[in-house]
């Protein structure tokens, strides 16, 4: 892994559109505003794609993402094995994304797997780490979910952990109620710090933020950043910013100047382009638009079981979607 140390040796780099100096990547502050969830490129033969990666970082962070959450479900992360995610983690630091920029998915149904993860994140300077519940026992109670987070915690053993707990139950068939989000943060005050929520519910996402005053609450949709920036809440996790990043900024950045009306118009639009996006299957789809964008197309490649778009939903999808507003 690159160290700590080799990291502050840089002289600078940028993030969220800024430039920051190497003294920053390690500041303190929890991670707000527009994430995208990055998707993974594979090469011809179907191993992530370093280069590419690392570029698709970059492309996001200059064109105004806050921050870059890695190996997630738009990652296709739990397709990939553990030593896969470590080497494209330590490729994206030595690509020049910025450890400090990154929420890297460390969640696994393996427990001593989101340990060694984890601790990797924090090792390349990470500001916090987005845990999945164990998904593949169903039926598992708050004690058990509250015992997996909790001997996380105590094996990480590092005082730079930072959990955000990704709640996104129609896939993992697993949930975080509001009682076990209450005793973790009871238990685990300043480790476990906000939560991804992909439920795509409204009302849990108000309720979630002002029940929990200070919790980092980020919607998994940006159908909802500006609702979530409203509530209180501190932005969004979201697929299709891998696309929309200039717009979703856009967005955030009005909610933050009090210009009311510009923020509601440009949510509008960005609500328009997510819905014709997600017409489609979601990765495959995302994929397609990214190779076109950069030209690249290795981007079409995706590990099964997820598979490509045919060519003739492709073509309808390049045709309905306005390419020029896009990234």
């Amino acid at each position: 892994m690159v160290s700590r140390k080799e990291l502050d040796e840089r002289e600078e780099c940028t993030v969220g559109g800024e430039k920051l100096s190497a003294g920053d990547y390690f500041r303190p502050a929890l991670p707000r505003g527009v994430f995208a969830a990055i998707l993974t490129p594979m090469d011809g033969d179907l191993y992530p794609d370093h280069r590419a990666f690392a570029a698709h970082c970059r492309r996001l962070l200059e064109a105004g993402c806050h921050g870059l959450a890695v190996f997630g479900t738009t990652g296709e992360a739990n397709s990939l094995s553990v030593d896969e995610r470590l080497a494209a983690l330590e490729a994206l630091v030595e690509g020049g994304v910025p450890g400090e920029s990154m929420l890297p998915g460390t969640g696994s149904s393996a427990l001593t797997d989101t340990v060694r993860l984890s601790r990797a994140a924090l090792e390349v300077g990470a500001r916090g780490v987005l845990v999945l519940p164990p998904f593949y026992y169903k039926g598992v109670d708050d004690d058990c979910l509250f015992r997996f987070f909790a001997e996380v915690v105590e094996r990480v053993d590092d005082d730079r952990l930072r959990v955000y707990l990704y709640h996104i139950p129609h896939l993992t068939g697993v949930g975080f109620g509001f009682g076990v989000i209450s005793r973790l943060l009871e238990a685990y005050p300043g480790v476990v710090v906000g939560t991804k929520d992909s439920s795509g519910d409204k009302e849990r996402i108000t309720t979630l933020c002002r029940e929990f005053p200070g919790f980092h609450v980020l919607a998994g949709t940006e159908t909802l950043l500006l609702d979530t920036l409203r509530e209180g809440g501190a932005g969004c996790i979201s697929a299709t910013v891998n696309v929309t990043s200039r717009l979703a900024r856009r967005v955030h950045d009005a909610h933050e100047a009090g210009e009311t009306d510009e923020a509601e118009d440009l949510q509008r639009r960005l609500t328009e382009l997510r819905a014709l996006i997600e017409a489609y299957p979601m990765i495959p789809a995302l994929k397609r638009l990214t190779a076109e964008l950069t030209g690249d197309e290795y981007w079409r490649n995706l590990r099964p079981p997820l598979c490509a778009l045919d060519e003739a939903r492709a073509e309808e999808l390049l045709l309905r979607l306005p390419l020029s507003e896009l990234l």
